[in-house]
């Protein structure tokens, strides 16, 4: 074990593993309920997505440990979660098999290009400023999302959304969960979020909204409803082409930036590089590969992956010691499902995950009006359009424009002027 995780060279101890890998479990258990409660609201079956996301969080978390030897989970990411339920399905009429099917070529394609430079050149063909904008508008959206499920904000037949009546048992019981959660995380509570889902459970139970399980403790199972499900050929049937480009480069821009972010937090970084990054690209590819087979959402490295590193985890030991905690907790799906039929459980999450993914809007230059106003568009136009791919599109078109207009032409990379005119067919002629 030593000498395969180089745990002295990294200055750490099995112990200050598996401390770290606990930690880093407690922050982000609340996504292996949160995101089988958003894929059922596409009509998929809760157990079966359940058993697929604490398996595919498994299988690439215990690549990346094992490989790329570093202490960082990945499972299937909120953002695009949400992205696959509210967009692409709720939001079309496209069904979760066609969409299983996206993000299979998705998967498919991420891992051909984490082979070869085209990474390289595709994160360099994406101005710093659109790759901010885009993680803050998907975070904008999934809180969006959050509020709506809440009942904190509702339809309006004037305005289209309004306050909802905080007085209504969904919306209490949501503003005491988040405020619970907030209250938490301010005093640096590791398990701040599943502390709130419980505290909300309790509260929901008490005004009998909740149902507790005949069973608590169960073998998983349901997977047969979700496994082999996906339909690739309707990508091409049905013109689902910006779904899966919305996929890649979400996945893409995640990956990286995160990787990066906890690298360093760990200090692991060669010369400010990425030792084994083939490696830990290639995880997270064949994660979403595996996810679509088995029945859940494209995956992402877990941002939570960080308080494990602030607990010491330097090495894969911590990662696969999450995997193995994950593997636990299927076991326990009775309790999982009881927890997602309530939104004012699940939806705190939503929200205060959301404004983390806004934290990118710092590193724009708003006073520069060509690098601003195309990443105004994209964050706004997200939840407005109530689609990802739409506000992505409306950015890729407009930065371009504006850069030819000002003479600036040559600073745009030869790939984004083809986003643009693939974007402007599926807006503007095709329809979203």
């Amino acid at each position: 074990m030593e000498k395969w995780f180089g745990l002295q060279e990294r200055g750490t101890t099995v112990g200050t593993e598996v401390l770290a890998g606990f930690t880093t479990f407690l922050t982000m258990a609340y996504a292996m309920i949160v995101i089988p409660a958003v894929l059922s609201t596409t009509g998929m079956d809760f157990n079966g997505v359940f058993l697929a996301t604490g398996l595919t969080s498994i299988i690439a978390t215990l690549i990346m440990g094992s490989f790329a030897n570093y202490p960082i989970v990945i499972g299937p990411g909120l953002g695009l979660n949400a992205y696959l339920a509210y967009s692409v399905v709720a939001g079309s009429d496209y069904s979760w098999q066609m969409a299983l099917g996206a993000v299979f070529v998705s998967g498919v394609l991420f891992f051909i290009i984490s082979l070869t430079s085209l990474r390289s050149i595709l994160l360099e063909a994406i101005p710093t400023s659109l790759k901010h904008a885009i993680t803050a508008g998907i975070g904008l959206f999934v809180c969006f999302i959050g509020l709506q499920s809440a009942k904190i904000v509702v339809d309006s037949p004037a305005t289209l959304v309004t306050l909802g009546n905080l007085t209504e048992t969904t919306a209490m019981l949501s503003v005491v969960g988040l405020i619970t959660s907030l209250v938490l995380m301010v005093y640096r509570v590791r398990a701040a979020f599943i502390v709130g889902m419980l505290l909300t459970s309790l509260l929901a139970y008490a005004k009998g909204v909740l149902v507790l399980p005949e069973q608590w403790l169960v073998i998983p199972g349901g997977l047969e409803k979700t496994l082999f499900q996906l339909d690739i050929a309707a990508i091409w049937q049905q013109g689902l082409y910006s779904v899966v480009f919305t996929f890649l480069l979400i996945t893409l821009f995640d990956t990286t930036g995160t990787l990066l972010g906890i690298a360093e937090q760990a200090n692991i970084l060669e010369n400010g590089k990425l030792p084994r990054a083939r490696s830990a690209f290639l995880a997270d590819a064949t994660g979403t590969v595996i996810g679509s087979l088995l029945g859940t959402s494209p995956t992402a490295t877990y941002i939570e992956s960080g308080s494990g590193v602030a607990a010491g985890g330097r090495t894969g030991l911590a990662a696969i010691t999450v995997a193995v905690l994950i593997g636990i907790m299927l076991f326990f799906s009775p309790v999982a499902k009881m927890l997602s039929v309530i939104p004012a459980v699940t939806a705190p999450a939503l929200i205060i995950v959301g404004f983390f993914m806004m934290n990118g809007l710092r590193y724009i230059d708003w006073q520069d009006m060509e690098e601003a106003f195309p990443a105004f568009l994209i964050v706004t136009t997200m939840p407005l359009t109530y689609s990802i791919a739409t506000g992505i599109g409306i950015g890729f078109i407009v930065y371009p424009v504006l850069k030819l207009l000002r003479g600036k032409g040559r600073e745009v990379h030869p790939i984004l002027y083809l986003f643009m005119v693939l974007f402007f067919i599926q807006i503007a002629l095709l329809g979203h």
